[in-house]
């Protein structure tokens, strides 16, 4: 099957030429470099406070400040705070940002450079009621929803003002919902509803976006936007953003798998990254992911495809064999590394997840324990958790100690003679891909590959790698293996995006990355991160929280770290932290449990979208949280796992 173009090339990077876009001294697309913006957390009314904080921003290196608009007055206040920034010299561009008030909007639009408007709350209401609609009276409401828009539009033309449209996976309308589902086409339909309204009036200063906060759906609705716009002949240019990503390491990588992934493809001409954290810390994570690509497009070739045969708008899992633990319907595993070690000890393994208790002589382990431990020619002297393999290289490996498994080179499993009947792993890069070598891969059930790629477009490369198997109906189940050398930062982004980028297509059964310098334990975190935020492997408790901004209602930095502290055992369980109401139950999306603010000192808690307790006491709001998840049975005690 064919599928709708929505990049230049798979194989060759290759940045799309989008139209530009000029939003106050700076231009957004065509030959500009990828731009880097943030927004202010701030309340808008506060003038002193909204303007030093976009100057640390800015100072930063943000490009364009985004400012919440919840509603006239902070819309009229927008003016004193871009005189102020003048004033002292900065003029960075203003986005306004608007939800539910069109009024605001239109005033904003006469002060700023740019206005941010969400199509699911401009002209309609979530009630999260299921509507049917005749062709007829779906009609009538886009009618509605043009008159209403139609004002806003002719203010940015007469005052050269640049637009965002920005659909949030979260704040879908009921009315799309109940026309499209809940579903990347219902999201990219969201916008183009109202591009074609621009377009009507030959307004065309406009950026599109299409956040979420499940990585899979944020990259494939992207895309898919991109194709519908190559279809109907448009260039316009995309913001990209993983919304509520959370905090700390876990929002880095949830943000570079969505993020990363596009701009890999050429993707993107603005990118904000939304961590839990002071608005100036997202602008150097932001700059490390894009800065990546300047130099990329000059890289060694990659086989061009006769046909791509895998969906890049919707998920599908590669079909594999099963081998061992490996493979088929079994979660990606996690190999570690221990190569560099002159002797292994139990000691290494508490990097990995494993402890060893004297005291009781047995093996204590969490919820991110490697799955297989590669030692190289060395050996182990100690009994090894009972959930634990170790990979030796073919010639080490004799065959006789249980749950020690080889691993071959490309050379050498053409010609071996001694393999394990269990699962033999192999070493190699696409170049050692020949007919051979898949002949042989195609008649040994127990072959595991270890796919490795030390190209410049390595996410390319191996997914070119992966997609000849599929042609070649070849179900051998693949490792990804990337060995880098970069800080700790670099890292974690990297790698995010370079294996996130074929998770979120459900290519790979596992991953092996390595970095000299950064320690094991962030290596293992970050290997199990990267699954989880590709939702490809739960491991851990997920926090879908906002970024904050000028609408939150209490401290979400303070508090993430309150409910994370009380909750991070709870393994597989999604809770949302939404400081107002407008990034509440739609934004938490596919969240199990709400924690919202709707008042000062008020909170509301939600079982999925359901309100279950409204404007409790925000003193007693986490203690209250906690008894929800007793009361539907999800709570669990921090446990003592023994292998």
């Amino acid at each position: 099957m064919a599928f709708p173009k929505y990049c230049n090339s798979l194989t060759s990077y290759s940045r799309i030429r989008t139209r530009e876009v000029k939003v106050g001294n700076i231009g957004i697309g065509g030959n500009n470099p990828i731009r880097v913006q943030s927004m202010t957390t701030t309340d808008t009314m506060d003038t002193e406070a909204t303007v030093a904080q976009s100057i640390r921003m800015i100072d930063a290196g943000c490009e364009l400040v985004r400012i919440t608009a919840p509603s006239i007055k902070e819309a009229e206040n927008l003016a004193n705070i871009k005189a102020e920034l003048r004033k002292r010299g900065y003029n960075t561009p203003i986005c306004a940002d608007i939800h539910f008030t069109p009024n605001a909007a239109e005033i904003a639009a006469t002060i700023v450079e740019k206005v941010r408007v969400n199509p699911g709350n401009y002209a309609d209401k979530k009630k999260f009621e299921t509507i049917e609609y005749t062709d007829e009276s779906y009609k009538n409401e886009l009618a509605r929803i043009r008159e209403r828009f139609i004002p806003l539009i002719e203010i940015c033309k007469k005052h050269g003002t640049a637009m965002r449209i920005g659909t949030n996976h979260g704040s879908l309308s009921d009315r799309i919902l109940s026309r499209y589902g809940d579903t990347p086409l219902g999201m990219v339909e969201s916008a183009m509803e109202f591009l074609r309204i621009c377009r009507e009036f030959d307004f065309h200063e406009i950026v599109l976006s299409m956040k979420a906060s499940n990585t899979q759906v944020m990259v494939q609705t992207y895309r898919l936007l991109v194709a519908t716009m190559m279809e109907n002949g448009m260039h316009y240019p995309l913001h990209l953003g993983v919304t509520e990503a959370g905090e700390g390491e876990d929002g880095r990588i949830k943000s570079a798998v969505g993020i990363g992934t596009l701009l890999e493809d050429g993707l993107g001409d603005t990118v904000r990254v939304s961590l839990t954290e002071d608005p100036e810390f997202e602008i150097p994570v932001a700059q490390a992911l894009v800065a990546r690509y300047d130099k990329r497009s000059c890289h060694e070739t990659i086989t061009k495809y006769a046909e791509y045969p895998i969906n890049p708008f919707q998920f599908f899992k590669r079909n594999t064999d099963v081998v061992l633990n490996i493979g088929g319907e079994n979660v990606p595993r996690v190999i570690a590394d221990l190569s560099d070690k002159e002797s292994i000890t139990a000691a290494n393994l508490f990097a990995f997840g494993y402890n060893y208790s004297v005291q009781s002589d047995k093996w204590n382990l969490t919820d991110q324990a490697c799955d297989f431990l590669f030692i190289d020619n060395k050996q182990v002297d100690f009994e090894i958790p009972g959930t634990l393999g170790i990979i030796q290289n073919a010639e080490t490996w004799n065959g006789t100690k249980e749950r020690h498994y080889p691993l071959f080179d490309a050379e050498s499993y053409l010609n071996s003679g001694s393999v394990s009947k269990e699962i033999n792993f192999v070493l190699a890069e696409i170049k050692n891909l020949t007919e051979d070598f898949i002949s042989l891969l195609q008649k040994d059930k127990t072959a595991v590959l270890i796919l490795q790629s030390e190209h410049e477009n390595a996410l390319a490369e191996m997914r070119r790698a992966i997609a000849l198997f599929m042609e070649s109906n070849l179900n051998v189940p693949v490792i990804i293996k990337r060995n880098y050398r970069l800080d700790e930062n670099g890292f974690q982004l990297y790698s995010a995006t370079d294996l996130g980028g074929l998770l979120v297509d459900g290519l790979g059964d596992g991953c092996w990355i390595t970095n000299p310098g950064v320690p094991n334990k962030v290596i293992n975190s970050t290997s199990f991160g990267i699954l989880q935020a590709a939702r490809a492997r739960t491991s851990k408790t997920e926090y879908i929280s906002c970024p904050s901004c000028g609408r939150t209602l209490f401290d979400l930095q303070e508090t993430t770290a309150k409910i994370r502290n009380r909750t991070d055992h709870l393994k597989g369980i999604k809770i949302g932290i939404m400081g107002c109401i407008v990034n509440g139950p739609g934004e938490m999306a596919d969240a199990d449990y709400g924690y919202v603010g709707t008042g000062k000192g008020k909170i509301t808690l939600y079982k999925g979208q359901d309100v279950v307790k409204r404007n409790i006491p925000s003193e007693g709001a986490l203690e209250a949280l906690e008894e929800l998840i007793k009361t539907n049975g999800d709570w669990v005690e921090r446990p003592t796992v023994e292998a």
